[in-house]
């Protein structure tokens, strides 16, 4: 079992070499073959791959939905699209996909693709492309395959099979949100338990005047480097400026940097241990 702690981040641009800017920003990799992204580009690859976590769903899975994501959205969560298409898979009310508003939340949206995908005999060893389209039924399904090296790309870092691939940037202000993070982790990740992704959160508040707070989450091993992930990757939408986990840290201020081996001791909890504040 791990152990995560968190309090405070942000994101950033489209599909390219990335160079640092004073922007806030993010970007999955390193070095020349960084794939650069915007806030809300991270935040939706993070939920495709905390989904998918959940549900103990294979990597090949999650590089399928990052391609169909980035053919239908380029990882945005959409309010129009193609007749009543929304959200980032641009899946329609009328085809019996949900509401436009619940299309509209990634998580409920990728926890749909994923059902239909989970129907497609074989998909596991089937072309992404080929999946993608007897998930989303396009009308140019061959679409789908300019995107398979990117989505298995991001799906390595996301998933943690490239681990501390994610790191953002943005300039921290304010306090961090840790209640609400806490509820959107339980949202994407599933409620906590022993056999969850996250066994339990807490929350450690330092009795030292204007010091920061800690969201501890001890998480299963497996999916660390998701959950870890997904807290920087949504870093500036709660206030999130540091995160820790298995000897790394990801600072919001040095972002760019990407995380950082830590020179001194670990987090309290050990070598295994994720804190952010």
């Amino acid at each position: 079992m791990l152990v995560l702690a968190v309090a405070g981040f942000a994101i950033y641009h489209s599909f390219r070499t990335v160079t640092p800017a004073p922007l806030p920003g993010c970007q999955a990799g390193t070095g020349e073959q960084a794939i650069s992204l915007d806030p809300e580009q991270a935040e939706v690859a993070a939920t495709i791959a905390g989904v998918a976590a959940r549900h103990r769903l294979p990597r090949h899975a999650v590089t399928i939905a990052l391609a169909a994501a980035l053919q239908e959205s380029k990882l945005h969560n959409l309010d129009y699209g193609d007749r009543d298409s929304v959200g980032i898979f641009q899946q329609r009310p009328s085809e019996g996909w949900g509401s436009a508003s619940q299309l509209q939340d990634p998580v409920y949206a990728t926890t749909k693709f994923y059902a239909a995908l989970g129907q497609v005999r074989g998909y596991a060893k089937m072309p992404v492309y080929q999946a993608a389209q007897d998930v989303q039924h396009s009308a140019d399904g061959s679409a789908y395959q300019q995107w398979t090296v990117v989505a298995g790309q991001l799906a390595g870092y996301f998933t943690g099979t490239s681990p501390h691939g994610v790191s953002c940037w943005y300039t921290p202000a304010g306090q961090a949100n840790l209640a609400e993070a806490e509820r959107q982790i339980r949202q994407t990740f599933g409620p906590a338990g022993r056999e969850a992704v996250v066994v339990r959160m807490t929350t450690d508040r330092s009795a030292q005047k204007n010091a920061k707070s800690t969201a501890v989450l001890h998480v299963r091993r497996a999916a660390a480097w998701t959950v870890a992930s997904w807290l920087v990757a949504h870093a500036e939408a709660y206030h999130l400026s540091e995160v820790r986990y298995a000897g790394f840290t990801w600072k919001a201020a040095n972002g760019s940097m990407g995380w950082q081996r830590e020179s001194g001791p670990t987090s309290p909890s050990g070598k295994t241990g994720i804190v952010a504040g």
